[in-house]
């Protein structure tokens, strides 16, 4: 047989159902709930009094220094603060509820578990004296347990019947401010958005500028001229490959004493060109006049074996040193990396460019700018996101819960939609 749900499109609509359909439930236990706090209430009020005037009877017998009373008056006396420091921590609810109930009723539990041993332990040490004042408080307290049962009976007994229902109803009103908080939530992630929009839109923009400057005019002829730059690098390092550990052993040689006549400045001049030889080649005269010298005393060096050369390596140190100087092999690269060297510089040193150079910086100081503002934003939002979502794991966790202590009170089955 399949149980017929009911249906409610919001939580103002479930609330106001769920209210009319169990008021009847509901007043009668609230009505009786709030008398019995009412008569705890004064049953705790008069314990205070009582306590009251067994302090001031307390404090006048100590002050007569009668040795007869004086010890039994300071032991009520610190029993009286006792009592009354106990009181003043019950705190009675002002709103009712099964759960504040509950918790008002272990609060007074507490005390009177504790005021009941104190009971037994001191007032027959005080007696025979105060004997009135005893009489009186006793009276008041045995009244106060009595209120203290009929509210826990109820508590336990009557009150906890309604416990599901009035969940319920709490749940509904928790229900009904998280929504808000949503909705609350919801516009202010669309206002963070609306923020977030126009900064990536100018972040786009000025990247789009830099991006034009960078590939268009003066930086992209120079991006050019520096592709040109390094594959001529790459086809002189390729030319003088040979070279290099005859140029290496040719500075172990020198610097130990046995140099072949290499002077100093030649000697900078190998380690220009095993370091950076596109600029050292460049920086020569046409013909490179100071390379061939340093190539001619190498030769030398290699004919008198006193670089100490493996046969095969000598031998192509031998090739490409015969290349150099006998065929002019680096010649017509000189003249290119030379040509290109110049005009690196002509196009680093233009107006156009430093013009370009300033926009450049100008544009990507702006753009950092927007983009720390974007992590802010976006860190705001994240936050926001993660408040939603919360929100919305909340919702959906009340409406089943509602759900399921309706259908647990009151047996009928609801859907909060």
């Amino acid at each position: 047989m399949l149980t017929e749900v009911l249906q409610f499109s919001s939580s103002t609509e479930v609330k106001h159902w769920l209210e009319e359909k169990t008021s009847s439930i509901l007043s009668p236990v609230h009505t009786e709930a709030k008398e019995l706090r009412d008569e705890m209430n004064m049953a705790i009020r008069a314990i205070e009094e009582i306590s009251k005037l067994l302090l001031d009877n307390s404090s006048k017998e100590i002050e007569k220094r009668n040795m007869k009373v004086y010890n039994r008056a300071r032991a009520l006396n610190k029993l009286t603060h006792l009592f009354l420091d106990r009181i003043k921590k019950i705190n009675p609810p002002e709103e009712i509820s099964y759960d504040t109930l509950n918790r008002y009723t272990q609060e007074i539990q507490k005390v009177i578990i504790v005021t009941e041993i104190d009971i037994k332990n001191w007032f027959p040490r005080i007696s025979p004296f105060f004997i009135m004042d005893r009489r009186k408080f006793l009276t008041v307290y045995e009244k106060a347990k009595l209120a203290y049962e009929a509210l826990n009976d109820f508590v336990t007994k009557e009150y906890i019947k309604t416990k599901t229902l009035e969940e319920a109803l709490q749940q509904l009103n928790e229900l009904q401010n998280v929504q808000k908080q949503l909705e609350i939530i919801s516009f202010e992630k669309d206002q963070i958005k609306n923020e977030r929009l126009p900064v990536e839109n100018e972040i786009a923009e000025l990247q789009k500028k830099i991006d034009e400057l960078r590939t268009k005019g003066p930086i992209d002829k120079l991006n050019m001229v520096n592709t040109e730059i390094d594959a001529l690098s790459n086809e002189l390092k390729q030319s003088l490959r040979y070279l290099q550990k005859p140029f290496i052993k040719m500075q172990a040689l020198a610097t130990t004493g046995g140099g072949g006549g290499v002077t100093p400045d030649e000697l900078n001049k190998v380690n220009q060109y095993l370091e950076k030889p596109f600029e050292t080649l460049t920086g020569e005269q046409d013909g490179y006049p100071e390379l061939k010298a340093i190539l001619e005393k190498l030769h030398n060096l290699l004919t008198e074996d006193k670089l100490k050369l493996k046969q095969e390596k000598a031998r192509k140190a031998e090739q490409s040193i015969n290349e150099i100087l006998k065929q002019n092999s680096l010649e017509k690269l000189q003249i290119r990396c030379k040509e290109m060297s110049t005009n690196r510089e002509q196009l680093i040193a233009s107006e156009k460019m430093d013009e370009i150079r300033r926009s450049l910086s100008t544009f990507q100081e702006q753009a950092d700018l927007l983009k720390a503002r974007k992590t802010s934003i976006e860190t705001h939002e994240a936050v926001k996101d993660n408040a939603y979502n919360e929100a919305v794991d909340k919702i959906a966790s009340l409406k089943r819960s509602i759900e399921r202590n309706t259908l647990s009170s009151i047996s009928i089955k609801i859907q909060i939609q």
